[in-house]
């Protein structure tokens, strides 16, 4: 369950018409500091990052599940059942399930969120975006500069 200042952070960047993936960002966050702070842990930087973006959606933030291809069926799926539960509000939580969830989430590494494991997710999420084959900044300004 998200924090009621991470929902207040969220409401006011929707109202300041920032973008959905802004608004997630703050859920993102939220979940980020949960394993650092030992709540549970992750796996990877990428599950921590997938933790927060499915709190967002079902807290109500109209973020698109991701496109054909970027990932699987079933993380297209579970995207649209997120947004789903958002519109039809909370149902009876299946209090066993919660549980298996948070003790299979305990097992995992806190490490997965450490600034290099995130840093390391950055730039590689960089690397896939379009447009930005091989560009970083500092291979920009070397460039620039060889073509002096």
């Amino acid at each position: 369950m998200p924090l009621k200042t991470t929902i207040k952070k969220a409401r006011r960047a929707k109202r300041e018409s920032k973008a959905p993936t802004t608004q997630a960002g703050e859920f993102v966050r939220e979940e980020i500091e949960e394993i650092r702070q030992g709540k549970h842990g992750a796996r990877s930087a990428q599950q921590a990052i997938a933790i927060g973006l499915s709190k967002a959606r079902r807290a109500g933030v109209k973020l698109p599940p991701p496109p054909k291809g970027r990932t699987s069926e079933a993380t297209r799926t579970k995207a649209k059942r997120d947004l789903e539960k958002a519109k039809s509000g909370s149902t009876k939580v299946s209090p066993k399930r919660s549980k298996a969830t948070i003790n299979a989430l305990k097992r995992e590494p806190k490490s997965s969120v450490s600034h290099k494991a995130l840093a390391k997710q950055a730039s590689s999420a960089a690397r896939r975006r379009k447009g930005a084959a091989g560009k970083t900044r500092s291979s920009t300004r070397n460039g620039a500069r060889k073509s002096r």
